[in-house]
Formats: structure tokens, sequence, C-alpha cells
């Protein structure tokens, strides 16, 4: 029978979220009906509810999610009800042409999860899942590659932040670009994703880890998490600062962990011959970036995108955990403030306009 709860509505784009009663489809074959507890407002939220990236509404959103399992349907065996999880936007098959060579995000399968009405309004309409998860509820259902499962002592508000914000900047350091021992290391962009580059950067033992940003704020937090060296673009020369720390000669890698368009201005700048530029940060639709291709060859540049930290959910979640378990990975710190879903539309608005890591919505 389906579930009746409270979530927060995306009715119209640029329009604050309503709060609405839902009817929450009971789990199918290889799916899983969550008790959500915790989930993080990631920019990629507000640009969908800003509509930036263009969807059908009305909607769900909210994708760094974070709960109890309430009940499974059947062919789920790695969790049962009641255990704690993590439930991600990443979803696989494990069978399609990407899912066999590790691109999971890539997935070429259509899941059932995918059908509009699966969520409903009382009086009919049908909700779709914004981003393919549809936390900002009480409820969700999710397919059982979604969820992976926590330790019973783990602060739920802080595992939400694992399964976007975390493996994204992380898994784009330690996945995608795999930077080695001694490697010197520029991160743009400080925010709840450019923190976890710096992080990843840190425990693959960089050389050096630059943070650019232009908050002095987050800098200083930045350099709580690791970066050995912080500038702040509005008032130093970022190039100048970045050849100092690498006796002249640029960084191996830098990581774009921001999708403000004036982040790419002269990036190459600071990269040296052979280098890395790693696009983490997600844009609007419409921004594009444009290069001297004499230079970019002559240079042997290397450009490369990341999304979601090229991350297998199973494995990388488990590293991470034991990471923050050990005292290698903070997270609790990176939740600035708490929202009950009554106030979902401030913790959004906060996130809009940057106050804050990770403001997280509780339910």
């Amino acid at each position: 029978m389906p579930t009746k709860c409270k979530a927060a509505l995306s009715i119209s784009f640029k329009e604050p979220l309503l709060i609405e009663e839902i009817l929450v489809d009971d789990p199918r074959q290889d799916e899983v009906k969550i008790n959500i507890s915790a989930c993080g407002v990631c920019h990629s939220d507000v640009l969908y509810i800003d509509g930036a990236w263009g969807g059908s509404l009305p909607s769900v959103f909210g994708h760094e999610g974070a709960g109890v399992v309430d009940t499974c349907g059947p062919g789920v065996e790695h969790i049962k009800p009641g255990d704690r999880v993590a439930v991600s936007l990443l979803k696989s098959c494990g069978r399609c042409y990407y899912c066999q060579r590790q691109l999971s995000s890539q997935c070429e399968y259509t899941f059932a999860t995918d059908e509009p009405y699966r969520l409903k309004m009382l009086d009919g309409t049908s909700v779709n899942r914004g981003l393919r998860t549809g936390c900002f509820a009480e409820y969700a259902v999710v397919h059982k590659s979604q969820v992976v499962k926590l330790p019973d002592e783990m602060n739920l508000n802080s595992a939400s932040l694992l399964t976007c914000g975390v493996i994204t900047g992380f898994g784009s350091v330690v996945n995608t670009a795999s930077i080695k021992a001694g490697e010197h290391v520029v991160v743009v962009g400080t925010g709840g994703v450019g923190v976890h580059c710096i992080q990843g950067a840190r425990v693959s033992q960089a050389a050096t880890i630059t943070a650019v940003d232009v908050s002095d704020e987050k800098l200083e937090f930045a350099k709580r998490l690791g970066a050995t060296h912080i500038v702040n673009s509005t008032r130093e020369g970022v190039p100048e600062a970045v050849l100092e720390v690498t006796q002249n000669r640029g960084a191996d890698a830098v990581f774009v962990a921001t999708g403000h368009p004036a982040a790419l201005d002269g990036i190459f700048k600071l990269i040296r011959p052979g280098g890395l530029l790693v696009l983490v940060g997600m844009p609007s639709y419409g921004v594009y970036f444009s290069f001297e291709t004499v230079e970019f060859i002559n240079a042997n540049y290397v450009i490369l995108g990341s999304k979601m930290g090229s991350s297998d959910l199973k494995v990388d979640i488990a590293n991470l955990i034991e990471l923050y378990e050990s005292g290698k990975l903070e997270l609790d710190a990176l939740v600035w403030s708490t929202f009950p879903l009554e106030n979902i539309n401030e913790a959004i608005e906060a996130t809009r306009t940057g106050v804050g890591m990770r403001n997280v919505v509780v339910m």
C-alpha cells in the first residue's frame, strides 16, 4: 500500500517549494523504500529548482539522503528493514556497456523507479523524482543499487553528505585523476565539493594543495581540512601564487569544483605542461569554455570531466566510511546548519547564496 508522507514539492521553477502530502509507491523487484531522516542540499538541487537544467514539474528533489530502510522488494539481499542507509542518485544495472566499464554514472538501463507515477499527489497528479532520488520527503523509493548500508552508530546528518558532495570531490582526485604522493594540486572553489577535493588530495599525500576561493571563511576552513596554501582571488594573483609553490612549473592537476564560469578564466596558467584540468563543479546549461588550441596541444594539457567522482558506490562509500571512522576524513564539521522540512526554503536560499559548506534538511 502506498505510504502517505510530507514532501517539498517544486511546482514552478524559481519559486519556493511547497510542503504537501504525497503518496510514495511500495517497492517492487530490486527496490527499497526508505524512511528519510536527513538530506543535504546540493547546488545541483538548487540549479534544478531554479530551472537551469530544465526538467518536468511537479518534482521532489533532494539526492543526498540518509535514513532507515522501511521495506524491501523481492531481490534485495544486501540490506533489510531497520538498516541505516545512505541514498545516492547513482544507480547501476551492473550489466550494460558502461557498467561493465566502471562508468556506472552513465548506466543505460531504464529502471522502474524512473516511471513518473511512482509518486503521486493526493489528487492523483504524478510527481517526478528529481535526480532519480526524491529525498526532500519523509519517504523515498529507489533501486537497490542506490542504497549503501551504514554503521549503526553513524550520524545520519553527516552520512547524508557521502553520496554526492563527498564522493564527487574526493573521487575526482582519487578515481578520476589518480593523484599520486608528491604531486602539486590546485582546487578552485572550496564549497561542499571542493573541500572534499582537498581531503582527497591530502589522503593521497599531495605535496602541496592550493585552495582558491573568494571567501576568506571558506578558505580558512579549507586550510583546516588540508590545504597547504590558500589564495583569495579577489586580492591575490592566482597564477603567481601557484607558480611560487610549484617551482615555477605549475600544478600537476587543477580541480575546478565550482560551476561559476569565471573560474575557468586563464585556468591553463595554473597548470604545468602535461598537467591535468579536471572539471568537477556543474554549471547551468549554456556555459561554454574556449581556449587557444595550439597552446593546448603544444603544452600536452589533458582535460577530464568527473561526474560523481567516477565512483563505484559500494566500494567508495565503504572506503570513505573507513576513513571517517579512523579520523582521516572530516564529515561532521561540514554540516553547517540543519533545517526542518517545513523550513526547507531557508536551507535552499542559504545554499544558493553560498552560506556554509552543507545545509541539511532533517525530517
